[in-house]
């Protein structure tokens, strides 16, 4: 019966692996377009301090490559908290030997010694 405890420890090692690289991904995503939207922001304001009609009329398009970006950004880190919640809701149940029902009564899971 020992073995029933740490059945799922090599699994659960390896999902944690792969939660850990595509947080890893999703952060080198967003630190890309944080500096790309650094650069646009800098010929931004060069497009705005040289009061040139066509450099003014280039900053239209800047300033929405940059929202999107921005957009791109939130998407990112909305993904991102929505993996992390699921991975802590499927550690907890993991770990825990009880459950709440959806009437918020516990629900106790009893465990024999063989």
């Amino acid at each position: 019966m020992e073995g029933d405890v740490f059945s799922g420890f090599g699994d659960r090692h390896n999902m944690d692996g792969k939660l850990l690289q595509s947080f890893q991904k999703s952060f080198v995503d967003v630190q890309d377009i944080l500096d790309q939207n650094r650069l646009l922001i800098n010929e931004i304001n060069q497009n705005h301090e040289s009061k040139q009609p066509d450099n003014l009329g280039r900053n239209v398009g800047l300033i929405k490559e940059l929202n999107n970006n921005i957009r791109r950004v939130a998407s990112l880190y909305g993904d991102l908290s929505h993996s992390f919640a699921r991975s802590i809701d499927a550690s907890s149940e993991g770990e825990s030997s009880g459950t709440l029902k959806s009437d918020g009564k516990a629900n106790q899971k009893r465990f024999r010694s063989g």
